[in-house]
């Protein structure tokens, strides 16, 4: 309260109220009270909700299987690429092999076919030698050996002439023997399982009159 003189000496009392301090005695000034407002969803700086990041697992979970299926089907085609390799290089290792017994066994067939002749032409007064049991043994050892792989002689002699199997290398002109009819091997064929790996060279019969007619007459 302070004190004011007007003029003519009086004086008059003046009420005046301070306001009150927050630095003082006075009761401090308080944070207005109640719910903060959360942030708006997807605003800059925001952190993301679990709906967010449920989503984004969700699309790396979709990218992770996209991923091993096109690694499971490189997969695939490369044991598939190497499997056809590997059977390739069978076949042609098999056949690689196989060419190469062919090719002994063509080697073996010209030694039997000496051992033939000299069989063939061996007299009769030294076959009952032992030394000629010898040959004959190491001839039939020959012929099992050839059968072990697979190689057997192809009949020829009186059976019709057949030209996946024989070489006509004679015609000789006869009556005693139908037309066409295998009356000789010259040299002999052999079969190598289900091919021919040799025609056998034979002499064919000639024999005009015993050949038929397109009416069936002789």
């Amino acid at each position: 309260m302070t004190e004011r003189q007007h003029d003519g000496g009086t004086r008059r009392r003046i009420h005046v109220h301070a306001a009150p301090s927050h630095g003082g005695n006075g009761a401090e000034q308080q944070p207005p009270q109640g719910p903060v407002p959360e942030e708006s969803a997807g605003a800059p700086g925001t952190a993301p909700t679990e709906g967010d990041e449920l989503e984004a697992l969700r699309a790396e979970l979709d990218a992770a299987r996209a991923e091993a299926g096109e690694l499971r089907a490189a997969w695939q085609r490369s044991a598939a690429d190497f499997q056809n390799y590997r059977r390739r290089s069978e076949q042609e290792r098999e056949a690689s092999l196989g060419l190469a017994s062919e090719a002994l066994i063509r080697k073996l067939l010209a030694v039997v076919d000496d051992f033939d002749r000299a069989l063939e032409a061996m007299p009769a007064d030294v076959q009952s030698s032992g030394w000629v049991e010898g040959v004959w043994l190491v001839e039939r050892k020959l012929r099992a050996l050839l059968e072990s792989e697979g190689v057997n002689p192809i009949e020829a002699v009186g059976r019709p002439f057949d030209p996946r199997e024989h070489e006509a290398v004679v015609h000789q002109e006869t009556t005693e023997a139908p037309d066409g009819t295998v009356i000789a091997e010259l040299q002999r064929g052999y079969r190598l399982r289900d091919r021919v790996l040799r025609p056998a060279l034979v002499a064919v019969a000639n024999n005009v009159g015993g050949r038929e007619t397109p009416g069936g007459e002789h």
